[in-house]
């Protein structure tokens, strides 16, 4: 469906099938968990904005789907506390449906599980992909061809003209026999202008590169600026039990592994170019549905791991900033001062703006726009 597009038309409708799909399920788990604790739903809103489309259920509950596919939220009864709000909205409240006045265990159960229903989707989704595709087992090669996947944007490899597909031959007359060799040199040349033999296609060229220059623990080590392509896979076949088994261990991974490259990020150990925002979803989102359904579905697992640990990072405003006051509140035995909390808001809005403008500047730089700017200009 997507290849039958043009771009970036392609790009646009798989990031609005990507976001919707994590969207949902994320709030799905928010509106479930609320009425399992009693609490009536008000709202169930697909996107932001005016609304294309809505209905009511049967039991109240507005359905939305709205013009901006950002994101989604559900508008709990009775979310507000009673001092926050005046007397005429309180009369209105039906009794002993409200989210104030549940206990602070059911609470904190309907705000966590947004991002447990996104664990849930990647782990089904994981597990899905076992059952009727088979399980990946990657050839055991510890030293791949230096065959590039994927390359950086502004990097020693981007100004040298290397593309994804070229096999590095050599360097200055040194043969490349694997990937580990490639960033055995490349390390040790922090600076250094190199002369690469590349094989491109069915012919080989010579290109030059100038190694960027990174410090890492004190010392200088070079950096290229490519990525492995991903090694051949083969399939296994898998019965439920195992499929089962495999997405919850998959899932587990991909958590360990974000938990683990942003921990890098934040001790200044790997740079924070990779950090993209929804123009890098967007584009990703584009590449991955035109190589099929199996890769797509892969994709969504991923993204909702991700989406379910940003929802639960301390910060006010997302979930695990709700939860931290609840823990707050089970430890004073009253909730924090209204103040606390505003001032609380407002520093964790000013966070997730300052992410997003920094996301969305790297995102830039990946599509480009900053060297076309330059070529412009000059």
């Amino acid at each position: 469906m997507f290849d039958l597009l043009p771009p970036p038309l392609d790009s646009i409708l798989a990031f609005v099938v990507v976001l919707g799909v994590l969207v949902f399920i994320h709030e799905l788990g928010h509106y479930l968990a609320a009425r399992w604790c009693g609490v009536h739903v008000e709202t169930f809103s697909i996107g932001f904005g005016r609304a294309i489309a809505s209905w009511t259920d049967s039991k109240g509950t507005v359905w939305k789907l709205a013009w901006l596919p950002l994101g989604g939220y559900v508008k709990l009864h009775g979310q507000e506390r009673p001092e926050d709000v005046p007397s005429d909205v309180q009369a209105l409240w039906i009794e002993g449906r409200t989210f104030h006045e549940k206990q602070i265990g059911a609470r904190a159960f309907v705000v966590a599980a947004g991002p447990l229903a996104n664990f849930v989707l990647a782990a089904v989704l994981f597990a899905g992909l076992y059952f009727f595709v088979g399980k990946p087992v990657v050839a055991d090669n510890p030293n791949p061809p230096a065959l590039i996947g994927e390359v950086v944007a502004e990097s020693a490899a981007g100004r040298a003209g290397l593309q994804a597909g070229d096999r590095i031959l050599a360097i200055d007359g040194t043969a490349i026999a694997g990937f580990s060799d490639l960033q055995r040199i490349v390390s040790a040349a922090p600076g250094r202008t190199v002369s690469l033999r590349v094989q491109r296609g069915a012919g080989e060229q010579t290109l030059s590169a100038t190694i960027d220059t990174r410090t890492v623990g004190g010392a200088e080590v070079g950096m290229l600026g490519v990525r492995s392509a991903a090694p051949p896979q083969r399939f296994e076949p898998v019965g439920i039990v195992g499929a089962v088994a495999g997405g919850v261990a998959r899932t587990w991974d991909v958590t360990v592994r974000t938990l683990a490259g942003l921990w890098q990020m934040i001790t200044g150990r790997v740079g924070t170019e990779d950090l993209g925002g929804p123009l890098r979803i967007a584009q990703m989102s584009g590449q991955v549905a035109q190589l099929g359904v199996v890769s797509l579905v892969s994709f969504i697992a991923v993204l909702s791991v991700n989406l379910a640990l940003i929802n639960l990072f301390p910060i006010p405003v997302l979930d695990g900033g709700h939860l931290l006051f609840y823990l707050a509140e089970a430890i004073r035995g009253r909730p924090l001062p209204p103040r606390a909390q505003e001032y609380g808001m407002k520093a964790g809005l000013a966070v997730i703006l300052a992410l997003f403008v920094f996301a969305t500047w790297n995102d830039l730089g990946h599509l480009g726009l900053f060297r076309w700017v330059a070529r412009l200009v000059g």
